[in-house]
């Protein structure tokens, strides 16, 4: 099949259109793929020829960026910089700027990330997809200031986004002070290190190509591939059979040096250990078990981590899941699509009555729950998603979750999936993750505790209460997804009824919708 496409390409099955192009072989180490693949939303032959050639010049932005040497940028430019961001975003929402709250809200958030010193989690983010867009490959300090000047510019169009909102549309007397953005002169490529006969990325695609046939979860192999790419970044080749010990010590000793950009604090040393040093050692085993190289180089190379301290339990207190639960059955949606504002409202209190995992619920289908007598069942199954233990199981709803209206909510919606839609070309990851986000982004707006996970917490308290009340440990380990603790444990079935019979103990949350007054 030829990837590299000059022309839209039509998905046979959804008609949507597609831009499709070959990514280099000299950059698919650091992008970490083959092809670039994006959908244009439209089925309109005219409007994809439009949305096209926008999305093929920023991608050939990016890659230029990608492999220019960093070069400093001048206040000018940083400012210049700001000012097309400015406009992207005053040009794109000022038409339909929705409520004004909306950008209240947005006022907000920008000022607390400034006054907590959060822009490098805020706006790194932002700035590094700007300068990828313009094809600029930049220093630390140029992108330091550029964040400074993007969080001016963003707090600028939302002022003016909310005035719009107000139903003022005069013209912005700032927006003048934002200089013309001139495309700077090129510079001089990176040289790019030529491969030897087995690739470090190609290590890892081989690797998934037995691992996904063996039921290896999507999510450890995009794990792996972006240690790879970050490796290969770090060393500037991609050649497998030139890796040493040292290679991997100095990649480690990088990874703790480096920032996250979404915290803005360091890469802990359980991710570098966990994720980064993992992800190697399995891929190069695999490829001294398959003949590619001839010595696992990461052999022995770990960090030794300290006792973490532990502040607090691993569960929602009382107070944080009356609240978590209060500001969920009150949710209203907004501008959010109907199916997300569902997931906001439902999915925390199915996590509390069930103790599954917020991704399980996320991808619940209509076809999931069902009745069978007088009990309300809810499957959870990987042929909704994903399940960590590639194990179907099933759960009986709390009677409070039936008074509560959830199966009238399952009966007004079409099959399917219940809290997301499934991306055009019918895959679910991308969808899936979104969801998860939002949720756990909307549970994070009322348990604010960093110590504390935002929808984990559920999982350590239906344990923590569950033991409370009696319940039988095996009925409630199968209700989590938790293994038999004895092989014991595996002889017999945990029934529905017997399902039933535990989940009855749960006691219930109490929450007054008129008053919002909570009580367990």
């Amino acid at each position: 099949m030829v990837l590299a496409m000059s022309r839209p390409f039509k998905h046979p099955k959804t008609g949507v259109y597609y831009f499709r192009k070959a990514v280099p072989d000299d950059l698919r180490a650091v992008i970490g793929k083959r092809e670039e693949k994006i959908s244009l939303r439209t089925k309109s032959p005219a409007e994809a020829r439009v949305a096209y050639a926008q999305i093929a010049a920023e991608v050939e932005n990016r890659w230029k960026a990608l492999r220019s040497k960093p070069e400093p940028l001048t206040y000018r430019q940083i400012v210049a910089l700001a000012g097309e961001a400015y406009r992207e975003l005053v040009h794109a929402v000022g038409d339909n700027p929705g409520d004004p709250e909306i950008w209240t809200h947005v006022l907000r958030l920008q000022f607390e990330a400034r006054a907590f010193e959060q822009q490098e989690a805020w706006m790194g983010p932002h700035v590094d997809d700007l300068l990828l867009r313009k094809g600029i490959s930049t220093d630390p300090d140029s992108r330091r200031r550029l964040i400074e000047e993007l969080d001016k510019a963003l707090i600028q169009a939302a002022a003016v986004l909310k005035r719009n909102a107000e139903g003022d549309y005069r013209p912005d007397p700032d927006a003048e002070r934002f200089p013309q953005w001139d495309v700077p002169k090129p510079v001089s490529a990176a040289p790019v290190a030529s491969a030897g006969r087995w690739t470090l990325t190609g290590l890892v695609e081989d690797w998934w190509k037995e691992a996904s046939a063996a039921g290896t979860k999507p999510a450890t192999y995009e794990s792996y591939r972006n240690t790879m790419s970050k490796f290969v970044a770090f060393l500037g080749h991609d050649d497998a059979s030139r890796i040493t010990g040292d290679d991997v010590v100095g990649f480690k000793d990088h990874r703790l040096a480096e920032v996250n950009p979404r915290t803005g604090k360091p890469i802990s040393p359980k991710t570098v250990k966990d994720s980064d040093l993992s992800g190697l050692k399995s891929i190069f085993a695999w490829a001294v078990s398959n003949r590619r190289m001839t010595e696992n180089p990461a052999t022995g190379i770990t960090i030794k981590l300290g006792k973490k301290v532990k502040l607090r339990p691993k569960g929602f207190t009382d107070e944080e899941a009356l609240a978590l639960l209060k500001a969920a059955w009150n949710h209203r949606p907004g501008r959010e699509h109907p199916k997300l504002a569902a997931a906001k409202k439902w999915t925390p209190w199915l996590c509390a009555y069930t103790g599954a995992r917020i991704g399980e619920m996320v991808q619940l289908r209509k076809e999931d729950v069902r009745q069978v007598g007088e009990h309300w069942v809810l499957t959870i199954t990987p042929e909704a998603g994903t399940v960590k233990t590639n194990e179907a199981r099933e759960v009986v709803l709390h009677s409070h979750l039936v008074e509560l209206g959830f199966p009238a909510f399952i009966a007004s919606c079409e099959l399917g999936h219940l809290f997301l839609t499934p991306a055009p070309d019918g895959t679910l990851r991308g969808p899936w993750r979104t969801a998860k986000n939002r949720v756990t982004e909307f549970v994070r707006t009322v348990v604010t505790d960093p110590n504390v996970q935002p929808n984990h917490g559920w999982r350590h308290r239906v344990k923590t209460v569950g033991m409370e009340v009696g319940m039988a440990p095996r009925v409630l380990d199968a209700m989590q997804g938790h293994s038999p603790k004895t092989a014991g444990d595996t002889y017999g079935d945990v029934t529905i009824k017997a399902l039933a019979l535990e989940v009855a103990k749960l006691p219930r949350y109490e929450v007054d919708v008129v008053t919002q007054k909570a009580s367990l």
